[in-house]
């Protein structure tokens, strides 16, 4: 579909109405040079509970024992707690 609004010529209020859509989304496709999605979020993404230290530390233990994350939440528990 974003492809196909990249080759038209039709108006954008003609895309909208045939894909369905808001001419907004329409206008936004036009303008991008790929059809991929484009990242979204945090460029850096980090813990907002979790000092840097207390992250490295459950990561660490994770990759030690292989645990899946939510296996990871009582040990590390009485740690942070404290």
């Amino acid at each position: 579909m974003r492809a196909a609004i990249q080759r038209s010529q039709a108006s954008l209020a003609a895309l909208s109405k045939e894909f369905g859509i808001n001419p907004k989304t329409v206008a936004k496709w036009r303008k991008r040079q790929t059809v991929e999605d484009q990242k979204t979020g945090p460029k850096e993404p980090r813990s907002t509970v979790l000092s840097e230290t207390d992250e490295a530390t459950i990561v660490a233990f994770r990759r030690h024992t292989l645990l899946p994350l939510d296996d990871c939440l009582y040990p590390c528990r009485p740690a942070f707690l404290i």
